[in-house]
């Protein structure tokens, strides 16, 4: 899995990305929050973890800005920090953190919770997939809704977004319906 750690002690993101590397993830380095918000607005992260107590933007507040944005996909979030206790762990969560590491961290523990992470993250794929699975009748185009009544599909995507539309006839059925309705017509 594609990680990003953001650490600014130098030795203890060496000591991560060594380990992360060991259990056979690929890894990519930050040296504080701002540098892995960067990182993190240029491509795709699954798993982020991150140090709480960083110069230029902490890890709180990097959590935050991730959890603030319209992502296509989850990343999953790990708060690793040498804080302790449950006031740092109810503040990670509030953040957005989905886990919470103290430091320093146990390399049994952390493989496991990597497992979950990916679990987590398969699971999250699959409602994705489900989500954009839609009954629809091959015959008159309507989709069923969530009260099993069925629609014509302009009305469920209003629904389900707000979207409004608008309608015209492509070349293709002007071809088709429109200038052979008006040929037969006589127009």
């Amino acid at each position: 899995m594609r990680i990003l750690v953001a650490e600014d002690e130098s030795v203890s993101r060496m000591l991560l990305d060594h380990t992360l590397k060991r259990l056979g993830h690929e890894v990519a380095e930050a040296a504080d929050g701002a540098q892995a918000w960067d990182l993190f607005q240029k491509e795709y992260f699954p798993l982020v973890i991150t140090d709480w107590l960083m110069p230029a933007l902490d890890g709180p507040g990097f959590v935050r800005r991730i959890r603030e944005g319209l992502y296509d996909r989850y990343t999953y979030v790990m708060m690793l920090t040498v804080l302790g206790g449950k006031e740092s762990f109810l503040g990670a969560m509030e953040a957005g953190a989905d886990d919470f590491i103290t430091k320093p961290f146990d390399l049994d523990l952390l493989a496991a919770r990597l497992r979950v992470a990916d679990r987590i993250l398969g699971l999250q794929a699959q409602v994705r997939t489900l989500a954009g699975l839609f009954p629809i009748c091959c015959y008159c185009k309507k989709i069923r809704n969530d009260e099993n009544f069925w629609e014509q599909v302009e009305d469920y995507i209003s629904h389900q977004t707000g979207a409004v539309f608008s309608h015209g006839i492509c070349p293709e059925c002007y071809e088709k319906n429109a200038r052979g309705s008006w040929k037969s017509a006589g127009i």
